[in-house]
């Protein structure tokens, strides 16, 4: 009996994998020799852990990045973010990085690495609510994540239409395009907050909810203020979503487009 309760109680302390504990890095990694303009790609998580995608996401990340004939490092170290080894990078990819990550001195370096011209882009739970600071949220997403629908509707199929086919993000897209995601929602249109906003979700192709529904509803949109080129995506909760070859695309366009090559 006591045993069993030994257990039970085991099993009820298990630490939740997609909530692991907020940590904050202060010894910085050990970047590979000869890394210059590479992609790094960071998917360091002090918020809701993405779990089910985020191992074969940074695979995908590492393959497009070679294929634009560019190095990468991944990693969960956000020390890395310091002015030394920023200047090996012409671009950061945020993937489902979440929570409030960054010390003052990495969310600095950071924003000087933005400053001069750096990229950025950022995915998924990179524009969640766990983003409180306000050069974060001002320089990534200007607008702010309301939640998304549960249950049996959590994952739905939705048409995504195209509002910037010119962009160079969303070259070579194909229409009609209905993915199936996890949609988030937002409390305004980052447009209406100087946002370009390059694609968005036809609600009337999926079940939003009343709370959640936008009317116009962004998913993809860039930073024109910014001196580096900024580029938030709100897809991208499962794996699949990765292979899906228009989503792949806006992911080579947005590296590509973001390290200026």
């Amino acid at each position: 009996m006591w045993a069993l309760v030994a257990l039970l109680t085991m099993a009820q302390a298990a630490p939740n994998p997609h909530l692991p504990a907020a940590t904050y890095d202060s010894v910085a990694p050990v970047l590979p020799k000869g890394l210059r303009n590479a992609v790094l790609i960071v998917s360091k998580t002090n918020g809701w852990r993405h779990i089910e995608h985020i191992p074969h996401s940074n695979t995908v990340l590492a393959d497009i990045a070679k294929g634009l004939g560019r190095a990468s490092y991944a990693t969960e170290n956000a020390a890395v973010f310091n002015d030394e080894q920023l200047k090996h990078f012409s671009v950061v990819v945020l993937n489902s990085a979440s929570g409030d990550f960054l010390t003052p001195d990495q969310r600095a370096a950071f924003a000087r690495f933005v400053g001069r011209g750096g990229g950025v882009v950022a995915l998924h739970a990179a524009g969640d609510d766990s983003h409180t600071d306000a050069w974060y949220t001002d320089t990534i997403i200007r607008t702010r994540f309301t939640g998304h629908p549960g249950g049996n509707d959590q994952f739905q199929r939705a048409r995504l239409l195209v509002d910037r086919p010119d962009h160079p993000v969303m070259a070579g897209v194909t229409l009609p395009w209905s993915p199936v995601d996890e949609w988030y929602a937002f409390d305004a249109d980052p447009a209406a907050r100087g946002m370009t906003v390059l694609a968005r979700i036809d609600e009337a192709s999926y079940r939003p909810g009343a709370k959640l529904a936008m009317g116009r509803h962004p998913v993809i949109w860039t930073n024109p203020s910014t001196k580096g080129r900024v580029v938030y995506s709100a897809l991208g909760h499962l794996p699949e979503a990765y292979d899906d070859p228009n989503y792949r695309r806006i992911l080579v366009n947005a590296v590509r487009w973001a390290g200026k090559s």
